[in-house]
């Protein structure tokens, strides 16, 4: 089954009343729910995420960082935040984090891009061959799955999406951009294990004339929909 995780965020950064919006929707029968390692300072972070706890939901922290000391920061903040996925990251800092994971003991589930990933917000660059190499080595290396910026990618998507799902064993999460019911469906087709959406629920593009609470419940009601193949 694919889920949904919801993401408190807007291009790329945690909004700074996450908070006050999960209080609002954590009834809804959300039981997967993130944000990113920057946008709220610490203390506020660590209140979200106890409450998100508090709630017996599934929590990501994903890192956004081009730079190997500011990505090892956000796994920090992973750690005091008590996430239970560390889910982003650039490809060249997989085998580090790894490493640096199984030094501290670490039951974090880790969840790196592949491929070229540049820019902020983040967009997904190269070769699909490439890509699909990058997945395998990261396989190789032992990741819990793969963090995939399938509809920012700059290539064929179709292509991506349908080589991703036959080449790789691990699970995948989908993030990034995913803004109307077809993409979701897309989703289910492929048995992709969970997608992300955070701007788009904030700019209630799904439902134009309802909240972020009526979002929510209708993106969960649409996922127990049977989807045509």
């Amino acid at each position: 089954m694919t889920e949904f995780i919801f993401m408190l965020t807007y291009n790329d950064v945690t909004v700074p009343n996450a908070i006050e919006i999960f209080e609002d929707v954590k009834d809804t029968g959300l039981k997967f729910i993130g944000c990113k390692d920057i946008g709220l300072p610490i203390d506020k972070l660590q209140e979200l995420f106890r409450r998100m706890k508090k709630e017996n939901m599934t929590t990501f922290l994903e890192v956004v960082s081009y730079s190997e000391e500011e990505h090892f920061k956000g796994i920090e903040t992973a750690m005091q935040v008590g996430a239970d996925y560390i889910i982003g990251g650039m490809r060249n800092f997989t085998r580090k984090t790894l490493e640096y994971l199984r030094e501290k003991g670490s039951d974090f589930k880790f969840f790196p891009y592949i491929g070229n990933v540049v820019d902020h917000p983040c967009i997904l660059e190269g070769d699909v061959t490439e890509i699909i190499r990058d997945g395998l080595g990261s396989e190789a290396m032992g990741v819990h799955g793969i963090n995939l910026l399938l509809y920012r990618y700059t290539g064929d998507v179709t292509l991506l999406l349908d080589r991703v799902t036959t080449s790789l064993k691990v699970p995948l999460i989908v993030a990034g951009s995913i803004h109307n019911f077809k993409q979701i469906d897309q989703m289910k087709q492929k048995n992709i294990w969970a997608f992300t959406i955070g701007s788009a629920i904030m700019e209630k593009q799904f439902l134009p004339e309802k909240d972020l609470r009526e979002q929510i419940v209708t993106i969960l009601e649409h996922m127990k929909t049977p989807t045509r193949q």
